[in-house]
């Protein structure tokens, strides 16, 4: 007689950020979660990289600023720059820190988390992160399209790389930029969401694009997406 299949183990997290008391209080809103266990702390980037590989978590939640390695190169050696494998690091940000958003994204980051977000959107963000999905809510991805507004013109890639795309891949690359989950782009163009999943896999495909982080990355960068663009719908 087969037995039932094993019940998936709980997220293994990693906390990463400077300040002891931030620290503790992720972690106690973590280990109280269902389904969720912080397997290791870090103090800065360099115990987080160690702590990485030595513990293999599923998630790593990584402040931007520290001492003795930045979060954001810890991330890069953490990920490789990959976000296909290993852990999903999660940056936890603060509305002061713009300038590393699109550095952090380039070093393989999964997404963003306020430091005062509450404690559902903690939970929420690791379980995200954990199912392999990006992280990029309209308050950080408004914070990147300002990064972007300050860029000389002359260092941006053409927008020609965007021809392969359909009209409705055009579109749909347009609502996923302004930080849109397919749900909504799927009410937006009153398409079903299964149709989004396609388009979006496709538009992946023809611009060989590991992830909608990096669509996302790719449509700042062509300027198809400014500030002043009109917001997606409520």
């Amino acid at each position: 007689m087969t037995g039932s299949p094993a019940a998936p183990g709980p997220i293994r997290v990693l906390v990463t950020d400077d300040q002891e008391l931030v620290r503790t209080g992720f972690c106690v809103i973590l280990e109280a979660a269902d389904g969720i266990t912080v397997v290791a702390e870090a103090a800065n980037g360099a115990q987080a990289v160690q702590a990485a590989a030595d513990h293999k978590p599923d998630v790593v939640l990584m402040d931007v600023r520290m001492p003795e390695m930045d979060g954001i190169e810890a991330t890069r050696l953490i990920t490789g720059g990959d976000r296909g494998t290993g852990p999903k690091v999660v940056m936890l940000t603060t509305f002061d820190i713009d300038e590393y958003v699109y550095e952090a994204l380039r070093a393989g980051a999964t997404g963003f988390l306020l430091k005062d977000a509450p404690r559902h959107d903690l939970i929420a963000a690791v379980r995200t992160a954990a199912a392999g999905n990006a992280l990029l809510a309209p308050s950080v991805t408004m914070r990147l399209i300002d990064a972007f507004a300050r860029k000389p013109a002359h260092t941006l890639p053409a927008p020609s790389r965007l021809a392969s795309l359909t009209a409705r891949e055009h579109d749909i690359l347009l609502l996923l930029a302004r930080g849109l989950t397919n749900a909504e782009v799927a009410a937006e163009l009153v398409i079903s969401e299964a149709t989004v999943k396609s388009h979006v896999g496709n538009l992946l495909a023809k611009l060989d694009l590991r992830d909608r982080v990096q669509a996302v990355i790719l449509a700042y960068e062509t300027g198809i997406v400014r500030p002043g663009t009109p917001e997606p719908l409520e």
